[in-house]
Parts: structure tokens; C-alpha cells; sequence
């Protein structure tokens, strides 16, 4: 299909998008509730049916390698968003903060991770039609977030949270206890923020911290800005439906981490195999294009994905099923 066709395939998309996005958020500050798990597996479903339904269109308008790199770039967001799951999960538990009110914290999480991400991704898709090089940088960036993510306990995370809540307690005053879901609250006469202000500051530095791992790791798999800025949306639509569903499963998917640190090892992998293909740095190979080096294509990345998500949630499951069977 023409450029034309496809601008205006973008246009009804983010319209589209955008309305659901909206809908889901009066829903939570118009009803806040705890969300049942039947509630939440529905929701959970109708989001990932939506984003197969958004990329079999793609397929269908814009042939399969379109496809199959959104498919790709939403299941590694996907495995991300839920490894932020855990971070949002101490945070939740550390200032105790009412199950009723969890959904907007939730939302606004959501919310914050989609403006970020999609400043990343104007500024990384500007990178890349400036400097062929910053491959090398991204994939270098990859290859270490793989050796953290691996390596890493959930623990580092609350160590870098506790430094910024210590920040903003010197710095504002903040009440005992929560009012709802305000972050202002009225304390013997006085206008005082509540500790939601904290729990929202948490949540912010996590969504960045997020957004610097996902954005390099879409760009491995595809260049396109609309591809990239749709897996991230069909990736976090859902999410906070999935905490309610998950609950305390995530501690059982003690090895996902692994699998998540493999997928982007293997893009940042492939980043700078790309970036060696198409070198135009002088000091390396006398800025000339390096020919032997793999270009991996779109299907294996996918094949590679859905095997390291497949493999590390069933090593996590079996784990937990035999832990528990010995504890009983």
C-alpha cells in the first residue's frame, strides 16, 4: 500500500487507541474498586486479543514482515511490563496503600510510562536517521541491562526508591497517612501532601528506569517510529489488570528474569551486528561496511522471543510447584 494509506492507518489507529486509553481511565476514577480476578482475566484477555487483532491487520495492509515485527516488539514490552510489575508490587506493599486506591496509582503509572516512552522514541528514531553509529551505543547499553537484569535483585530497585523518598521528605512535608487517593490533604488547618506524592515519585523513577531498558530494545527490532509507539501502548494497555490477576504469582516467576536478560542480550546482539553492517565509523574497518556480519531477521527475533518467555515462565512454574510440594 501507498505512504498516503499508511498515515492514515496510523491516524485512525492512535485515534482509536487513544479513545480506549481515555475510556479505561474514567473507568477507574470513576468507579475505583478492587478488581476481581474474573474482572481482571477478561480484561487482561480482551487487550491481548485487541493488539493480535491490531497485528493481523497490520499483516493484512502491510505484509507479514510489519507484522511480525510489531508481534515481536509488543511480546519483548510485554515481558518488560511485567518484570515492572515487581517493582510496582514493593512499592504498593512499602507505603500501604489501600487496594481500593491501587488502580489509580496504577493508571497513573500507565500513563506516565506511555508520555516517557514516547519521548524515547521521538528522540531515539531522530537518533538513528541522524547517526547510522548510535547502533553500537544501544546495543552496547542491551548487552549490560542483560547482565544487570540477570544479576540484579528486585532489592537495588527499593535502595534507588528509598534515596528519592529520603529527597522528597526533606524536602516537602508529608502527612501520616493516605486521604484517598489525593496528594494534598488538609492537617490541622495546614495544606500537606500525602504519602501518594511519594508512591507517584516511586513510580515515575521506575518508569524511567523502564523506559531507558525498552525503547533501545524495540529499536532492535524494528526502526519504525508507529510500530514501535503501538507495541509499547498494546504492551502497557492491560497492565494494571494484570497485577490484580497475577498478585502474588510473581514471585513464583522467579526465572522470567532470565529470560528477559536473554531477550536483550540477543537484541543488543543484533544491534551491533546491524550497526557493523551498516558501519560508517572511520576507526572501524576504515569506516567501510562489514559484510560478514549477521543480519538477523524479524522472524527469528520473534521465534527467539516467544522461546525465552515460553522456556523461563515454565523453568518458574515447575520450580514453584516442586518448592511447594516439598513444603507440604
Amino acid at each position: 500500500m501507498s505512504e498516503n494509506s499508511y498515515f492514515w492507518f496510523e491516524a485512525i489507529s492512535m485515534v482509536a487507541i487513544t479513545a480506549i486509553l481515555l475510556a479505561d481511565l474514567l473507568i477507574v476514577f470513576k468507579r475505583p474498586h478492587i478488581p476481581s480476578t474474573k474482572e481482571s482475566s477478561l480484561w487482561v484477555a480482551f487487550y491481548a486479543v485487541l493488539a493480535v487483532i491490531f497485528g493481523l491487520i497490520i499483516g493484512q495492509l502491510f505484509g507479514a514482515t510489519k507484522a511480525t515485527e510489531f508481534f515481536a516488539g509488543w511480546l519483548t514490552e510485554y515481558s518488560l511490563s511485567i518484570d515492572n510489575l515487581f517493582v510496582f508490587v514493593i512499592i504498593m506493599t512499602r507505603f500501604a496503600v489501600p487496594k481500593k486506591y491501587q488502580q489509580e496509582v496504577l493508571m497513573v503509572g500507565v500513563v506516565l510510562a506511555l508520555v516517557l516512552r514516547g519521548i524515547f522514541i521521538v528522540v531515539g528514531a531522530s537518533l538513528i536517521e541522524q547517526f547510522s553509529w548510535i547502533f553500537y551505543i544501544f546495543g552496547a547499553f542491551l548487552l549490560y541491562t542483560a547482565y544487570h537484569q540477570a544479576f540484579r535483585s528486585h532489592e537495588d530497585e527499593e535502595e534507588t526508591e528509598s534515596k528519592l523518598i529520603q529527597l522528597l521528605r526533606k524536602r516537602i512535608q508529608v502527612s501520616d497517612g493516605f486521604d484517598g487517593a489525593k496528594i494534598r490533604t488538609l492537617v490541622n488547618g495546614k495544606k500537606v501532601f500525602t504519602p501518594m506524592i511519594v508512591v507517584f515519585a516511586a513510580i515515575a523513577l521506575t518508569d524511567v528506569m523502564f523506559a531507558f531498558d525498552s525503547i533501545p530494545a524495540i529499536f532492535g527490532i524494528t526502526t519504525d517510529p508507529f510500530i514501535v509507539f503501538t507495541a509499547n501502548v498494546f504492551a502497557l494497555m492491560g497492565l494494571r489488570q494484570l497485577y490484580f490477576l497475577l498478585g502474588g504469582l510473581l514471585d513464583k516467576l522467579e526465572y522470567l528474569k532470565y529470560g528477559i536478560a536473554f531477550i536483550l542480550g540477543f537484541i543488543g546482539f543484533k544491534l551491533v551486528a546491524h550497526a557493523m553492517h551498516v558501519n560508517e565509523l572511520p576507526f572501524i574497518n576504515g569506516g567501510k561496511h562489514i559484510e560478514w556480519a549477521p543480519e538477523i531477521s524479524s522472524n527469528t527475533s520473534l521465534i527467539v522471543i516467544v522461546a525465552s518467555i515460553a522456556v523461563s515462565a515454565i523453568v518458574s512454574v515447575i520450580t514453584a510447584n516442586r518448592k511447594k510440594a516439598k513444603s507440604n
